[in-house]
């Protein structure tokens, strides 16, 4: 379960959200600059709220009223930008290991052949970031996120820097990870096509305000 309700002020910029999901894909919808990115920094810990209460399984991980912030270290949240964001000088291997290690957890050599097969990398383990496409890369870099653990997995526009085909590469993986590796999302994207095909609730946000929220219908002109 994931509960927002923040105030944020960023310049002349005025973010509040509310609302609570226990979706397995939560999409957070919107056109360019309607606060989605600024949204999902605030629940992994990257900004702080002015004002307000974010809470992930129960726990409470901001709470201005009473002073609690949770550094975002310590969420346990997976999170994979549009531009992947490997280390160029390891290989898939070694970044695939990072956040685990980073994150000092055992080697759990039976989760990381799962997350491999799901994601069907395993071809890829011996080679650099520069060797592969972007398609290869996005799904390493959900890998690594998935190695480390989360209880929340947080995906600003992973599809965003793809061309038509590599989206629909990289689609049916994101489809067997909401199926199968029991983590819950939060997706980010200004795309309608792929969060009715992904999402299972929409929060449709238009300039820092929550418009509204519910199954997919709400992505269709009259909502139903």
């Amino acid at each position: 379960m994931l509960r927002v309700d923040i105030v944020k002020q960023l310049g002349e910029f005025t973010l509040q959200a509310a609302f609570t999901s226990e979706g397995r894909v939560t999409g957070l919808f919107g056109a360019s600059g309607a606060g989605k990115t600024s949204l999902i920094n605030i629940i992994a810990g990257l900004l702080r709220p002015d004002g307000g209460i974010v809470e992930i399984d129960g726990e409470t991980v901001d709470d201005t009223a009473r002073g609690i912030h949770v550094p975002a270290w310590r969420r346990r949240i997976g999170y994979v930008f549009q531009d992947a964001r490997l280390f160029p000088h390891l290989s898939v291997t070694q970044n695939l290991d990072y956040g685990r290690r980073m994150n000092r957890l055992p080697d759990d050599r039976a989760q990381r052949e799962r997350v491999i097969e799901l994601l069907d990398i395993g071809s890829l383990l011996d080679r650099r970031p520069g060797k592969l496409s972007g398609g290869e890369r996005q799904r390493v870099a959900l890998g690594r996120a998935l190695l480390a653990k989360p209880r929340l997995l947080l995906l600003d526009e992973p599809l965003g820097g793809l061309d038509e085909g590599r989206k629909l590469e990289i689609l049916p993986y994101l489809v067997r990870l909401r199926d199968e590796a029991n983590v819950p999302m939060v997706y980010v994207s200004h795309d309608a096509a792929e969060l009715r095909q992904l999402a299972t609730q929409i929060v449709m946000l238009r300039e820092g305000r929550v418009t509204s929220f519910g199954g997919v219908k709400v992505l269709s002109p009259t909502g139903r």
